[in-house]
């Protein structure tokens, strides 16, 4: 019979002797257990009550579900034991502060696809684990993406898988629910240079820059187009099932910038979604942009920072990066000389 790693004795080997490792370690698995609890509640569906009521409004102005504040106060609860600083969570508009002596910092998005409450849809928490900084919890969350020491996301769907790096590597985990433990899966996640499989919400086609446009017919135009292969298309409403499926077999998604008011600087926010998900997928070898540059090389200016989000397999994400910068040095394949699109005229 196979035997897999517990999460706790894996973060205890990386760990050793070394303190601050121990502090990370010790964080990891207080978001691991409080994961278990959230997984529970999720797993309830309607059993649990109405959870997709609608109880108030973000900082954003995004509008805040039952089981988005259960799921923040429970990861709050969770780190308040362990040796975290500040704690900036999506559902609160300030840097919560916790033990201010203390080594870290933790930027989470506690229930990442919330409009799947209600329709056995994956959602999930994403969360990112910084050094705390002595001038407090605010300039500890405008750190650069590389300052991250550790990342990670669970996913709450017919399994719970958590995903997470130290910074040598992703590695995937599981919910054994005979015993509550996770257990490792996968200790080397690899994300394949070139797909044939996209994500994009489609919808918001008319809203994208035309160079998009152009990336977009091109794959859809499959074997019959420039690109010479045909592709499949992906999407479900919540970027941890995403990560999930790309760290498991390839893929690219995207999550643009467009011209709706509100989304000119993209939706997704840097701190505790973008930068997360983007140190796991460089650590499994693919690459995460903004379509101008590498996400983990942005600087936020504020906790709530939204941004454009493209990632997964390196290979397509730079010919993205191509299309949106500098489509002549696609040659032949160079979009934007008036040629029609399967949903341009």
């Amino acid at each position: 019979m196979t035997h897999f790693k517990e999460l706790s004795d894996w973060l205890q080997h990386w760990a050793g002797d070394d303190t601050a490792r121990r502090d990370i370690a010790a964080t990891l698995m207080a978001l691991a257990e409080v994961g278990t609890k959230i997984s529970t509640l999720v797993a309830a569906g309607p059993l649990a009550g109405d959870q997709s009521g609608i109880v108030g409004e973000n900082s954003d102005g995004d509008l805040q579900k039952l089981l988005d504040l259960t799921s923040h106060h429970a990861v709050i609860a969770a780190l308040a034991d362990a040796p975290v600083a500040y704690v900036g969570s999506e559902e609160a508009e300030e840097p919560i502060s916790l033990r201010p002596d203390a080594a870290l910092a933790v930027a989470v998005d506690p229930l990442d696809g919330s409009s799947n409450i209600g329709i056995n849809l994956p959602m999930g928490t994403i969360f990112s684990i910084l050094p705390a900084l002595a001038a407090g919890g605010e300039a500890s969350f405008r750190q650069i993406g590389r300052s991250q020491l550790a990342a990670g996301f669970l996913v709450y769907g017919p399994m719970t898988e958590l995903a997470l790096t130290v910074g040598d590597g992703t590695h995937v985990f599981v919910l054994d629910r005979r015993d509550g433990t996770f257990r490792l899966v996968n200790d080397t996640a690899s994300i394949a240079h070139a797909t044939e499989e996209f994500a994009i919400n489609a919808s918001n086609y008319r809203h994208w820059d035309e160079t998009l446009r152009a990336y977009i017919d091109d794959c859809l135009a499959g074997d019959d187009g420039v690109r010479t292969k045909d592709f499949n298309m992906r999407w479900y409403g919540s970027l941890v099932a995403e990560a999930s499926r790309i760290l498991a077999r390839g893929g690219v998604f995207l999550y643009p910038s467009d011209q709706r008011q509100g989304y000119g600087e993209g939706r997704l926010r840097l701190v505790y979604e973008a930068n997360p998900v983007a140190f796991l997928v460089e650590q499994a070898g693919g690459a995460a942009s903004t379509g101008a540059g590498a996400i983990l090389d942005q600087v936020p200016d504020e906790l709530h920072q939204r941004v454009p989000l493209i990632f997964g397999a390196r290979e397509e994400v730079e010919r993205i990066e191509r299309y949106l910068n500098d489509p002549q040095s696609l040659g032949e394949n160079a979009p934007l000389f008036g040629r029609r699109g399967l949903f341009r005229a």
